[in-house]
């Protein structure tokens, strides 16, 4: 087959492993920069240009799109899918997973637990907003942020109403979660493909930091899900449409929480900590519908 892989660094791990995985089972592979892709719209003949060539006979592609190209990086995956390529993840997928507000409220008409969660539009009531989430301390998220960039721990109810009023000040769109404390800085990842748990990670956070992305200094470990978090990522991969994703989830007393679902989630973390080959997974799951 021919596959393409949608990514703006073919340096990165992920685009290298996807690469590797896919030359050992006999596909030839391309790493095309969806950014310098020309969208070609035409009445029964959607094309894209890559480097004043066409691009024709494309089995299937891997959208590897960042979050800061989502508008551009998903109009070329419509692309491609307007010209019968198969892709690892559909577009509307991923625009929907990269909204996060929209993404936590499609998670919960799916029954998924969550922690309490509030979304306003720049109120100056903070206080209700606090308290409605159980009071300090609380985590504020940014809906435009990455890899841990963003969040705040507020960890009085004065911090809370100070770190809003400035947000409302600058016009950023905030999210405001209770904090989980008996998930003690750690969270979990399921790495789900096809409608099937690949690999799990525990990742916890370093001393004295709440978050556990591992872009933040945070460590990694293979971990065994229960049932109850098993079914969790799959309804969650489920009910966003997404072929593969990561699914992040506390563990609390009440059962796993879902913070977000990742729909271009990396292999670094997953495959060191679950010593598994998950980019052979994903070039699979292209030939069972190729």
């Amino acid at each position: 087959m021919n596959i393409v892989i949608l990514s703006r660094n073919p340096h990165l791990y992920s685009t290298q492993r996807l690469v590797e995985a896919a030359v050992q089972r006999k596909h030839h592979v391309e790493i095309i920069d969806p950014l310098k892709c020309e969208i070609i719209i035409e009445k029964k003949n959607p094309a894209i240009l890559y480097k004043g060539k066409h691009i024709e006979n494309i089995d299937a592609i891997i959208p590897r799109i960042g979050a800061s190209v989502t508008f551009y990086g998903t109009a070329v995956v419509r692309q491609f899918e307007m010209m019968k390529v198969f892709s690892t993840v559909e577009s509307q997928a991923l625009v929907r997973s990269r909204d996060k507000l929209r993404s936590l409220q499609v998670l919960s008409r799916a029954g998924l637990g969550m922690p309490k969660t509030v979304f306003s539009n720049y109120t100056k009531d903070v206080a209700e907003i606090i308290n409605y989430v159980g009071g300090a301390p609380l985590v504020i998220k940014l809906l435009e942020g990455t890899q841990g960039l963003g969040v705040v721990l507020a960890e009085t109810n004065n911090a809370a109403e100070s770190v809003l009023e400035a947000f409302n000040g600058l016009q950023a769109r905030v999210i405001v979660q209770e904090f989980i404390k008996e998930s003690k800085g750690a969270d979990i990842r399921a790495f789900v493909v096809d409608g099937n748990v690949v690999g799990a990670m525990k990742r916890q956070g370093k001393v004295g930091e709440f978050r556990s992305n591992l872009h933040r200094g945070g460590s990694a470990t293979i971990i065994q899900l229960s049932d109850e978090e098993e079914n969790a990522a799959l309804k969650a991969a489920k009910a966003l449409g997404l072929g593969i994703c990561g699914v992040d989830m506390l563990q609390s007393a009440r059962g796993p929480l879902i913070l977000e679902v990742n729909s271009s989630p990396g292999l670094e973390g997953i495959e060191l900590a679950t010593k598994k080959d998950i980019a052979k997974s994903i070039i699979r799951y292209i030939e069972r519908n190729v």
